[in-house]
């Protein structure tokens, strides 16, 4: 059970509210534990009367794929914001892509490419949202968020900011987006018109890529902790000895030593502890301290 979770008054809206919603199926790693509250707002308009109307303070957490991230076992506190149906949207434009918060990164990328459009190819190598995306500058291939963002809209409970890409003070894994609770909402992308045949190709490439050098069919949450400068993280916590290191029903992955797998059973606790070990050996091997990548969110459990 959960320990800590308060009462959050929750305003009305014309969305879904849930309160107790398990959460874990909605993980990448199919860990963690409920949501106080679980609320899928009905639109942006929707979205922006739940945080204006939520109590100063009011924890609030947004959940796009859950494909990098450990909620922990005793669950999330406050309000956990999903967004779906409208914020789902892609608009093609002559030089660019609009699209929801919720649009899946590969289908942003698919889409762009059915309109001859270049330079998005990336974005099939992330598995999230284009929330997320541009919550965490989100990167793969050599390509990052920040090297296509245009703009991207924020819903505050003042109402929706059309932030451009320079306010995010983008960095390696990192944005900033304004005082919380505010929620990525939508964000334009430019790209080139391009040889559909080169971007097919890249695309195949990417995918590829991805499937013969990581997890990708295992319960994981994609890379683990950041690149040291300097360093590739996998590299450091292979020379560790850390490859299928386990505890519990966690395990360092075989293929790709970055990555962290649920083999079957694991707790959110198993994972983030395994990852700490792996941290300190590191450490305590080669003197470089990894940072997370996978975010750690929630409670622990008290039993």
């Amino acid at each position: 059970m959960s320990r800590r979770m308060v009462t959050t008054a929750i305003p009305a809206i014309r969305g879904r509210v849930r309160a107790g919603a398990p959460l874990a199926p909605a993980t990448w790693f199919r860990v963690g534990g409920p949501a106080e509250w679980l609320v899928r707002p009905e639109d942006a308009d929707d979205l922006v009367a739940l945080l204006h109307g939520l109590p100063p303070g009011a924890a609030v957490t947004v959940l796009g794929a859950a494909s990098n991230l450990i909620i922990r076992d005793g669950g999330l506190p406050g309000v956990v914001v999903r967004l779906g149906g409208a914020f789902g949207k892609v608009e093609i434009e002559a030089d660019g892509v609009v699209a929801g918060a919720a649009a899946l990164d590969a289908t942003v990328a698919e889409h762009a490419a059915a309109a001859r459009l270049g330079g998005l190819e990336f974005l099939c190598g992330i598995p999230g949202t284009i929330g997320g995306a541009v919550a965490m500058n989100a990167g793969a291939y050599g390509t990052e968020v920040k090297d296509v963002l245009d703009w991207a809209e924020v819903a505050t409970p003042r109402g929706i900011q059309r932030l451009p890409a320079a306010a995010f003070h983008f960095a390696y894994r990192h944005a900033s987006l304004p005082t919380p609770p505010a929620v990525v909402v939508r964000a334009r992308f430019h790209a080139r018109p391009g040889d559909p045949t080169a971007i097919a190709a890249r695309m195949a490439e990417i995918r590829a890529a991805r499937e013969a050098t990581q997890p990708v069919r295992s319960r994981t949450g994609g890379s683990t902790f950041k690149n040291p400068p300097g360093h590739r993280a996998w590299e450091l916590i292979d020379a560790a000895g850390c490859r299928g290191l386990a505890l519990g029903g966690a395990q360092v992955s075989e293929k790709h030593c970055n990555f962290l797998i649920n083999t079957g059973g694991a707790t959110a606790a198993e994972l983030e502890a395994l990852g700490e070990q792996v941290r300190a050996r590191v450490l305590d091997h080669s003197g470089v301290t990894l940072e997370w990548e996978i975010k750690r969110i929630g409670l622990e459990a008290t039993e």
